[in-house]
């Protein structure tokens, strides 16, 4: 009777909590954007150059590459349009097996700012990092993909951050996607904005990121050297360097201004591969970090750790209820595991409204950022009709990839290097 009353008990839980968890983040998540744009963003809505500073650090711009031929050009060309006065390029080429290298080259020749390092086989993103880290003759780095497009004045923007805080270890950047002619395109749109965007105002108004975005990012090179650089054996490198720094008691800072534009998976193979390495890198960190945030001293990493084991438990939780309602098409359950429908009902309604709401403010937010590339594209608030898919489509793709991260990272090789592997980018607008 009591083990029946204590099972019926964590059954009516994981319901609630499968319900009201993501309520309560989105509340939680645009309640502290809101605050971040009040504190720390409106002030400068209305300026496209970073305020000025009284000296300018020599910063270098890192681009990793491997098999990014078709980008290349774009991406090399955009930097070197930075109104940032001192700074250089350093492209590191991984070990690519197409023209890669040979373009890099030809750009070398041509523009004394560019330094081209080419590793003979694929060592991997932080390999190429680090590489990158300890040749440059600058102290700041401000890191992007080989297919980014980074804005004219984002190093500005940057800078503002590290020269007058002294304790800045990294400031991650607002990546926007610009490949956006398919269905998962256009709801990328909106998670980059209503997610990424959000939670990353939400986070630095609380006091920890949970990660700086690996596709763009600024870093000093003491805080880096402190805390023994990028690891190559993480398959997310962006998470663990943020875990690492911060633990070291340095702080992350969000740039809005500093705008990146990238290209994101358009086919649902593409998206599942990555939201897996992404999922399997928190799992990563998690493992590698945990038993450190268990002192006091790192108390502040605390609610960035809880919010992660939230998010497991739910999709456990979510996978579990869908499991039950599956089988219980197929058998007769008891009355006490039976779930009677996974279809939305007045609950659904709630978290679907609560969710355009979400992208709604994150819009607002962010609108302001695309201005210039919306007027080819539509504009921003033209992808808001097609977020009503976004619970289903993502929320599902986010659960099914966190409930098979978590026994996939536990059984990989802990060591075991994490290499390039060529992603789906979509379509490319350009």
């Amino acid at each position: 009777m009591f083990a029946s009353f204590v099972f019926s008990g964590l059954f009516t839980f994981m319901l609630a909590f499968a319900f009201y968890y993501p309520l309560f983040m989105a509340y939680l998540w645009m309640i502290g954007a809101v605050r971040y744009y009040w504190q720390f963003e409106r002030k400068f809505v209305k300026m496209k150059e970073a305020p000025p500073l009284p000296y300018y650090p020599g910063v270098s711009i890192v681009v990793p590459m491997k098999d990014e031929g078709d980008n290349a050009r774009d991406t090399i060309h955009h930097l070197l349009r930075q109104k940032y006065s001192n700074f250089d390029i350093i492209a590191i080429n991984d070990g690519s097996t197409d023209n890669t290298g040979a373009i890099l080259d030809e750009l070398c020749d041509k523009h004394l700012r560019l330094r081209v390092v080419h590793l003979a086989t694929n060592q991997g993103k932080a390999v190429a990092l680090n590489t990158a880290a300890l040749i440059s003759r600058n102290e700041f780095l401000v890191c992007i993909d080989g297919d980014a497009l980074l804005d004219d004045h984002a190093v500005g923007w940057y800078m503002r951050h590290f020269v007058n805080g002294p304790r800045v270890g990294a400031v991650t950047g607002n990546p926007r996607v610009r490949n956006r002619s398919t269905l998962l395109g256009k709801l990328q749109v909106g998670e980059f904005s209503s997610i990424i965007g959000l939670i990353k105002r939400s986070q630095r108004t609380y006091g920890r990121v949970f990660t700086v975005s690996g596709v763009v990012s600024a870093f000093r090179k003491a805080a880096l050297h402190d805390v023994g650089y990028w690891s190559p054996e993480m398959l997310t490198e962006d998470i663990d360097i943020s875990w690492k720094m911060q633990l070291a008691h340095w702080d992350i800072r969000y740039e809005p201004k500093a705008l990146c534009w990238i290209l994101m998976p358009e086919t649902l193979r593409g998206l599942w591969k990555q939201r897996l390495r992404w999922a399997m890198g928190g799992v990563q960190a998690l493992r590698k970090y945990l038993p450190a945030m268990l002192s006091w001293r790192k108390r502040r990493m605390w609610m960035i750790c809880l919010e992660f084991m939230s998010s497991v438990l739910w999709a456990y939780s979510m996978a579990i209820l869908m499991a039950l309602w599956i089988l219980g098409q197929i058998f007769k359950l008891p009355e006490l595991i039976r779930v009677p429908s996974v279809v939305p009902g007045w609950n659904g309604a709630i978290i679907g409204v609560t969710c355009l709401i979400q992208i709604g403010v994150s819009f607002l937010l962010d609108a302001r950022y695309e201005a210039e590339y919306s007027k080819k594209r539509g504009g921003l608030f033209r992808t808001y009709y097609w977020m009503i898919w976004y619970p289903i489509a993502y929320w599902m793709l986010n659960m099914l990839t966190t409930v098979w991260a978590l026994p996939k990272a536990f059984m990989r090789k802990k060591n075991a290097r994490a290499v390039w592997v060529s992603p789906d980018r979509g379509i490319n607008p350009s």
